[in-house]
């Protein structure tokens, strides 16, 4: 009997998960998908994620792909599944792909943005990091280009994990003004690190702050040392914003 297999297109606010990946000690968005599928589908169904966000990390698009044992209709599926799920989790839209095709390893590029304020500002206080000094931008974009010039990304990757290669190539990384007080940092690769993103802002920051140069920005990349770079930044203003796939893979 062949599978049908099919990726998922979703949203969710992170900050009541302990991330994507199932935890035995908390709610993940993985686990409250599937149990959502299972309940639809009538049998359990897992999902395999494009990638893994942290506690507390958004995504305004994750993919993830499931199997089907019969053809399914995908609108309906969609519309079932924002049913079963909670407020905080929403499905875009859901599209059949080849059997082998597969949400993490096929994916091209993916794209984050963070974003970092420097207002107390009640309604978005749970998307962004409020910075109590005035950061140079210039500089921080200075820096954010010396990324593209490496592949090695040890000294921005969670110490002990469990991949094979620390190496990411980066296509884009660049702060931007959204308003007044808002500024965000929009970085693309064809795939991250255990906690990289939020590691590199944690050290433009320092950079924007006048406490590290681009030069020493260039060499805590070169020393491959996590200790070297900076503090990581907090996780809640952290989003997931595209994942990109070969159009030949779906059906």
């Amino acid at each position: 009997m062949s599978l049908q297999r099919y990726f998922i297109y979703l949203a969710y606010d992170g900050t009541n998960y302990h991330g994507w990946q199932v935890q035995p000690n908390g709610i993940s968005v993985q686990e409250c998908l599937s149990k959502a599928l299972s309940t639809f589908l009538r049998r359990e169904t897992e999902v395999v994620g494009a990638g893994r966000t942290d506690a507390g990390v958004h995504a305004s698009l994750m993919v993830a792909h499931f199997d089907s044992e019969e053809p399914l209709d995908t609108d309906l599926v969609a519309d079932k599944l924002n049913r079963l799920l909670p407020p905080d989790i929403s499905v875009y839209k859901v599209r059949e792909v080849v059997p082998e095709a597969h949400a993490r390893f096929d994916a091209v590029a993916r794209t984050y943005k963070y974003y970092v304020t420097t207002t107390k500002y009640p309604f978005q206080r749970q998307y962004r990091w409020r910075i109590f000094t005035e950061l140079d931008y210039n500089r921080m974009n200075q820096a954010a280009q010396v990324l593209s010039e490496y592949t090695d990304f040890t000294s921005f990757s969670k110490l002990h994990t469990d991949v094979k290669t620390n190496n990411c190539r980066i296509t884009h990384a660049e702060w931007t003004q959204e308003d007044e007080h808002t500024w965000v940092f929009t970085i693309r690769a064809d795939r991250f690190l255990r906690n990289m993103v939020r590691a590199i802002v944690g050290t433009l920051v320092e950079v924007g702050r006048g406490k590290l140069t681009v030069d020493g920005f260039r060499r805590i990349i070169e020393q491959k040392d996590r200790c070297k770079a900076g503090t990581s930044a907090p996780g809640q203003a952290l989003f997931l914003v595209n994942v990109e796939y070969p159009e030949s893979i779906f059906r």
